[in-house]
């Protein structure tokens, strides 16, 4: 029964340390937030997110949220842009590029090509004095204090919140656009 607590008390103070992530996201929310919100509204171009492991994953899952309430968008893994994916890019496209780090090599080394092609780029994470908060158009900040893993490694927390983060820039872009529950099922 013990060993059944420690887990249940794990599993609580797992949920206890992503929650007070969330709240703590809260605070990056601001006028930053609305110029990239606006900036995609404004795109003229499609919406494409990049990431590489847990941000790819993220990255696939925020993109798939914006595609069904109303921002077309798709995921294009940073790696495979140098085999090819970077065709898939136009000149009037906005890239986010998800790296909690900011220093993730391959897709640190993508930025400078879809630059070049015209595009703009949101880079999103957590480190503001990142290479990515550096070479970025607009850089969106999303810290949290720990990782709910006890070894401070695994993206857990971050994650979460970089996934709240998605939603909430879907919601604000749907509200934006007065989506309606016909657009839904078109």
């Amino acid at each position: 029964m013990s060993k059944n607590k420690k887990i249940i008390d794990l599993a609580k103070q797992v949920i206890d340390d992503e929650v007070h992530a969330l709240i703590g996201l809260k605070e990056y929310i601001d006028e930053n937030f609305e110029k990239i919100v606006n900036t995609i509204y404004e795109c003229k171009g499609r919406l494409i997110f990049t990431g590489i492991g847990k941000s790819g994953h993220i990255s696939k899952k925020i993109s798939a949220t914006l595609s069904s309430t109303g921002t077309s968008s798709f995921f294009m893994h940073s790696t495979e842009a140098f085999h090819g994916d970077l065709g898939m890019i136009q000149a009037d496209d906005i890239v986010v590029a998800i790296s909690y780090s900011g220093e993730t090599e391959d897709l640190i080394k993508t930025i400078p090509m879809i630059k070049k092609l015209g595009c703009s780029v949101i880079g999103v994470s957590g480190n503001d004095n990142s290479t990515l908060s550096k070479i970025s158009d607009h850089h969106q900040l999303i810290k949290v204090e720990r990782e709910a893993c006890p070894l401070d490694l695994a993206p857990t927390s971050s994650a979460t919140a970089t996934l709240v983060w998605g939603d909430a820039l879907a919601i604000s872009l749907m509200n934006k656009k007065d989506f309606k529950p016909e657009d839904f099922a078109k």
